[in-house]
């Protein structure tokens, strides 16, 4: 969409666009082989035990012969954008200037679609690199409603994602997130709230609030993105897309009485 040889400036063409000025100029910092192959193994142990912090990453990483330093396994997981789903000190507090909305979900009967979605982005990795991936699913039917593959943690990305949703299915009554700087940003948040809709954002460490989405990521890593190795961020945009197509068509839930999203 950028053309870099046009007469208008990139900045302009990005402004034009409606898409992040940093998205056009970022370059990927490489990261080592092995870093890549420790970041791979974390997320999956992630998603197996995520009360799990980088002491305890640590602990499991050496039982399995895989040395690694506390301080530089957190590293790697603020590059991941995980953090261990249990009560932590100084984990409440919001980004600068970024506020914080109540968990509306406690104790409410979810019984149709449109009543409330959910947000989440998760770590994706690659054969060299990795990518995040958002999307926005109907937490009574399960359907990934939109989803997008980014190479940062931006709030324009959330932005995007939720416009297509409301594009193609129409208005929740609840927005539910975590709060993460790209949902808490008022860009991303004056989008929901123009629409009419609730925020609503979960606890710091409150696994429970956002399980719909959780579960969402465990079925795409462990039956798509694990068995491949993606040799570029075009290759993984087109193969989650085509799992997510997959994933609401054919993939049936027991919540649902063994029926899909789709159905």
């Amino acid at each position: 969409m950028i053309d870099r040889d046009h007469k208008l400036s990139i900045t302009r063409q990005a402004s034009l666009l409606n898409i992040s000025r940093g998205t056009v100029y970022y370059l990927p910092q490489p990261v080592s082989p092995a870093d890549l192959a420790l970041m791979r193994r974390i997320d999956e142990l992630h998603l197996k035990h995520p009360f799990m912090g980088a002491r305890q990453l640590r602990d499991q990483l050496d039982r399995q012969g895989i040395h690694a330093g506390r301080r530089h396994i957190r590293t790697l997981m603020l590059r991941m954008g995980i953090e261990a789903l249990a009560p932590q000190p100084g984990t409440s507090n919001a980004a600068p200037g970024h506020k914080i909305y109540p968990y509306l979900l406690r104790h409410l009967a979810i019984t149709r679609a449109n009543q409330v979605w959910a947000l989440d982005t998760t770590y994706i990795p690659m054969a060299r690199g990795f990518v995040y991936l958002i999307a926005v699913v109907d937490v009574a039917s399960r359907k990934v409603l939109a989803h997008k593959v980014a190479i940062t943690l931006e709030a324009c990305h959330a932005k995007e994602v939720i416009e297509q949703a409301f594009a193609r299915y129409g208005t929740p009554e609840i927005v539910n997130t975590d709060q993460g700087s790209q949902f808490t940003a008022e860009e991303f948040t004056r989008v929901v709230l123009d629409k009419g809709c609730k925020l609503s954002m979960d606890g710091r460490g409150a696994w429970r609030d956002n399980v719909f989405v959780e579960r969402l990521w465990r079925s795409v890593k462990y039956e798509r993105v694990y068995l491949k190795a993606y040799d570029g961020v075009s290759a993984a945009r087109a193969d989650i897309a085509d799992y997510m197509d997959w994933y609401n068509a054919n993939r049936p839930h027991s919540r649902l009485d063994r029926l899909t999203p789709n159905e």
